[in-house]
């Protein structure tokens, strides 16, 4: 299977798992799938000190998804470089059309 694994179905919400490398040199969200673990990989400028990271997550994937900032939580992993985020207001589908397009870029 492929990135699809890593999108959860909740109805009318979704939870992403994605493992995030901080201190990139630019961003990609997303940058990639993780078979063996089943996460999305995602690359940050910023450091992992002070939220700063788990901020910069959040605001591009809501700029990504085209929701508000404040429909994304981290659900768990906040100090890991592996988390499950829920994304309010995004379906399945969505979510696979919209990472399907990022990846394969």
């Amino acid at each position: 299977m492929s990135f699809e694994e890593a999108v959860k179905d909740l109805g009318s919400d979704i939870i992403v798992y994605i493992e995030v490398t901080p201190g990139s040199r630019s961003i990609l969200v997303p940058s990639g799938y993780n078979e063996w673990r089943k996460r999305i990989e995602v690359k940050l400028t910023k450091n992992a000190q002070k939220g700063k990271a788990n901020e910069q997550l959040m605001e591009h994937l809501a700029e990504l998804f085209g929701i508000s900032s404040s429909d994304v939580f981290i659900n768990s992993g906040a100090t890991s470089s592996k988390k499950s985020i829920l994304l309010k207001g995004v379906s399945y589908k969505q979510a696979v059309s919209i990472f399907g397009a990022s990846l394969k870029k």
